[in-house]
């Protein structure tokens, strides 16, 4: 990662801005193939098109080739804002970084955790709710931070497990499905032994 530092004479207001990106990713340059037939007037409220349209003499919509090459030298480019002059460029750019990852574990604690709805009363209740899934979003990023991987893959991946019950004449077991290679690699790398292949054994009434 390369950054460059400046000072430009504002009016600033917070110690540190959100970062605000200089260029759209290409991906809007390409979703405006799909969309130059439109009508100039749809395209208002959407900046992020407009600017790669160009309007013929006879009103027709088409690509801005020069504009779109100009601003490909700007994709990946970031603009970070901050009145606190004491910070370093690095310790602006590990700032933003954190809070982008205060606002993916917001993220998770929403959707994968289900911090909410919460449908206790008590306040107690409620405070044990959310430590529990402040615990659940700590163990997530062990595991992301362990394997190298998105806590998405690895559930995808262990929810291959099965647990099999089989009913025989003799009784029945319930035993576990054989472990993938990649279950295999995930259990080694975060040090956690194999569940056990049988879990229960029930036996046909004698009487």
């Amino acid at each position: 990662m390369k950054i460059r530092s400046f000072t430009v004479n504002a009016d600033a207001r917070s110690s540190v801005s959100a970062g605000s990106a200089v260029t759209t990713p290409a991906r809007c340059r390409a979703g405006t193939k799909t969309r130059r037939d439109e009508l100039v007037g749809s395209l208002r409220g959407k900046r992020g098109l407009r600017r790669y349209l160009r309007r013929t003499k006879s009103g027709l919509l088409r690509i801005d080739h020069t504009a779109a090459k100009r601003e490909a030298h700007l994709d990946g480019k970031w603009l970070l804002r901050t009145s606190d002059l004491t910070l370093t460029p690095d310790d602006l750019a590990a700032a933003y970084k954190q809070l982008l990852a205060v606002e993916r574990g917001w993220r998770d604690l929403k959707g994968a955790l289900g911090l909410r709805p919460v449908f206790h009363y008590r306040e107690d209740r409620i405070r044990a709710h959310i430590q529990l899934c402040w615990l659940a979003l700590l163990l997530l990023r062990v595991i992301e931070n362990t394997t190298g991987d998105t806590w998405r893959n690895v559930r995808h991946e262990l929810d291959r497990m099965h647990l099999v019950t089989l009913a025989t004449s003799h009784g029945q077991v319930a035993q576990r499905s054989a472990t993938t290679p990649s279950q295999q690699t995930l259990l080694r790398t975060l040090d956690l032994p194999e569940p056990p292949k049988f879990f229960d054994f029930t036996l046909p009434d004698s009487r």
